[in-house]
């Protein structure tokens, strides 16, 4: 275990600095940071706890919104959202939204505090497949409405991309297990070890529930025509699961270029310093005023000594040699490493589940497909591709199976 991968990078703030953070929220009505947050955390009202000194009633706003409160205060890339639509921003500068919500659930955990209560069973029971964001959120809800849940999940560990992609030192597996861990005393019965499609037949899951949710995750690295079948090129993906399964003992060399400017290829990028890579190269097709990652991931992988090329694209590749072209001027890049790492995409395994997938999601608008008792969430859903917005679709999934189940629709 290399001791820098898990070591957390942001420290938490003091109860004093909370306070104070809080304490420049203008308290606005009807406020646009609760309305830009996809999974309706509501920061308007916990940071007005937060404020007033009810560290308590911050941390029930918190969890009775968000069953993955204590994870999305760590990942979620709060700057596209509810810190974009803080008022403060046009002032100086955003509220820290991220890190007065970490220090609530971070409260919550120290406390002990109990929040959740399981629902008055209503006898009937629900089988989610996968046990990302969206599932767990989706199996709190359900238990909530006092549903049974169980979660089949193929690996033999819960979590899904928080566990096997994002690295500890963004999402500690402590806090990660926290949460899991309170879901399943809320009730919720995870299968681990089980290939549905494999182990199970999704007939099978049918026969023994009221529904079946669909929350797998997209976790199999794209690649890209040029690269295939090159020993000198991994997927991001792939990369990133042996390093939290390995927790940070792994090496790729160390001259390591990595192709891709999402917010996985930072995650990549910044893992391999990490673990002790000498000399990170990234090339991303985006220029900087485009970049699709994070700013804040951004500036940490600078800050950690990550060389950033904007706006080449791949053009030929030999061996562990690559040629970059401009996409807009005319210019070459020959670039040579110990391993290339492709951060170009993902896409879902749905082997056995009967899915029609487009570019990674369902054809159909909406979480219910042509089959009555079958339902889908997270990744293969429509929308973002962001923990806080799996948590918004798991959400919704429970609601929209409730009512079907309740005669409603």
């Amino acid at each position: 275990m290399t001791s820098e991968y898990c070591k957390e990078m942001d420290l938490p703030l003091s109860p004093k600095g909370v306070i104070a953070e809080a304490s420049r929220c203008l308290l606005c009505l009807d406020a646009p940071c609760s309305q830009s947050c996809p999974a309706g955390t509501d920061p308007a009202g916990f940071i007005r706890s937060v404020r007033f000194r009810n560290f308590k009633g911050a941390a029930e706003t918190v969890r009775e919104n968000n069953a993955l409160g204590s994870v999305c205060a760590r990942v979620c890339p709060t700057e596209k959202y509810c810190e974009q639509g803080c008022i403060r921003a046009g002032l100086d500068k955003p509220i820290h939204i991220d890190r007065i919500q970490r220090f609530i659930t971070d409260f919550e955990d120290a406390t002990e505090m109990e929040i959740l209560k399981r629902g008055e069973s209503n006898g009937k029971n629900i089988a989610i497949v996968g046990s990302g964001p969206s599932a767990l959120q989706a199996a709190v809800d359900f238990l909530c409405y006092g549903y049974s849940v169980d979660i089949f999940e193929k690996q033999a560990q819960a979590g899904g991309w928080l566990r096997y992609g994002i690295p500890e030192f963004r999402l500690p597996t402590e806090v990660l297990d926290k949460e899991i861990k309170r879901i399943e005393q809320l009730g919720a019965i995870i299968h681990l070890n089980t290939d549905i499609g494999r182990d199970l037949s999704l007939d099978d899951l049918k026969k023994q529930h009221d529904a079946v949710i669909l929350a797998v995750g997209a976790s199999a690295g794209k690649t890209l025509p040029m690269f295939e079948d090159n020993p000198c090129v991994v997927t991001a993906a792939e990369f990133l699961t042996e390093a939290s399964s390995n927790k940070g003992e792994v090496s790729l060399g160390d001259n390591v270029v990595v192709i891709g400017g999402g917010d996985v290829a930072m995650d990549v990028v910044t893992t391999l310093k990490k673990v002790g890579t000498s000399h990170v190269t990234n090339v991303v097709y985006e220029e900087l005023f485009e970049f699709r990652a994070s700013k804040n991931e951004l500036a940490n992988a600078r800050k950690m000594g990550v060389t950033i090329v904007d706006g080449y694209e791949p053009s030929s590749v030999d061996n562990n040699t690559v040629t970059f072209t401009h996409r807009r001027i005319p210019g070459e890049l020959k670039l040579s490493a110990d391993k290339i790492v492709l951060a170009v995409g993902q896409y879902p395994v749905v082997d056995g589940l009967d899915l029609d997938i487009t570019n990674g999601e369902v054809r159909f608008e909406g979480y219910r497909t042509e089959d009555p008792k079958v339902f889908v969430a997270g990744d293969i859903a429509r929308g973002d591709k962001t923990v806080v917005w799996a948590v918004k679709t798991g959400k919704e999934v429970a609601e929209a199976v409730h009512s079907v189940l309740e005669g409603e629709e």
